[in-house]
């Protein structure tokens, strides 16, 4: 069975051998989330505590997913946190186990982090992925639009260098959020 949990700091800082090895599993399997090493476990565990960090500050949100021996998949929502873009918020560090890929799970929490977004008050959602990743395909089909694309921003786990696609998603916004 399927569970999702919105973490806060301290929980984050609890689970952060479950989410190191998530996030280890994910790039010795080529994605591109900002590593070349799957073998620096160093660098991904102070990562993880950094977030923890930030979710502590209340200005991320993480959601996980969890089967019953593990977690094997989040999403991460960065709110933007200058002035001039109160207003938005990036999707980052959406992430499934390549042993749990195809159930949904990365459906489920791109819905979830989408709604959890809207609650805020947010208005606007920014994110990039490896162009001509499968991800975008799950985005797109969320309503996601292309604002374009950065030849050469990132470097692969092979050593490649590779373009991202930015995209985002307007949000509606109730009444009662207001429309400033």
């Amino acid at each position: 069975m399927m569970t999702y949990t919105w973490l806060d700091g301290a929980e984050a800082r609890q689970q952060l051998t479950s989410l190191s090895d998530l996030l280890q599993a994910c790039v010795a399997d080529g994605a591109s989330i900002g590593f070349t090493d799957a073998q620096d476990r160093a660098v991904i565990e102070r990562i993880w505590q950094d977030r923890a960090a930030l979710l502590s500050s209340g200005q991320n949100e993480l959601l996980v997913a969890w089967q019953p021996d593990a977690v094997v998949g989040c999403v991460m929502i960065h709110a933007a946190s200058m002035p001039n873009g109160r207003h938005r918020a990036e999707i980052s560090k959406l992430l499934v186990h390549p042993r749990a890929r195809r159930q949904g799970i990365a459906r489920q929490l791109m819905q979830q982090a989408e709604t959890r977004t809207q609650a805020l008050g947010k208005r606007l959602l920014v994110l990039d992925t490896r162009s001509g990743n499968v991800a975008s395909l799950l985005y797109r089909s969320f309503g996601w639009q292309t604002a374009g694309s950065i030849p050469a921003y990132a470097e692969s786990v092979t050593g490649e260098l590779e373009a991202t696609t930015v995209m985002f998603k307007p949000l509606a916004v109730s009444l009662d959020q207001g429309l400033a």
